[in-house]
């Protein structure tokens, strides 16, 4: 993480990208991961991690079916942005520039 001097001389810890976003990608990568690994790739507690997939669902940006004992996760590329300035793009542009391949980050999408 980057760490910056604030105007009183303060280090802040910022990153472009939310951990929403990071969670969202860490998934696209490995649609099978436990969310254990998914909160330690991106730094988060897994109760964070948790939480975040829960966010991410209700918004309809992934999808998380059982298989046998573990999630698999299916991302859905056609979601747009939450923000306004946004809005008019989809998650599957970021997926496309963050992943190896983006355009099939989530079969069956």
């Amino acid at each position: 993480m980057t760490t910056t001097a604030g105007a009183s001389g303060s280090a802040r810890n910022w990153t472009f990208l939310t951990n929403h976003a990071h969670v969202l990608l860490a998934i696209a990568r490995n649609p099978t991961a436990r969310l254990r690994d998914v909160a330690e790739e991106v730094g988060v507690t897994e109760r964070a991690a948790q939480a975040i997939v829960a966010d991410l669902e209700a918004g309809g940006y992934l999808r998380r079916t059982r298989v046998g004992r573990r999630n698999e996760y299916t991302v859905n590329p056609r979601g747009h942005f939450r923000h306004p300035a946004e809005s008019d793009r989809q998650v599957g542009d970021l997926l496309a520039l963050f992943t190896v391949d983006g355009a099939e980050a989530s079969p069956g999408s």
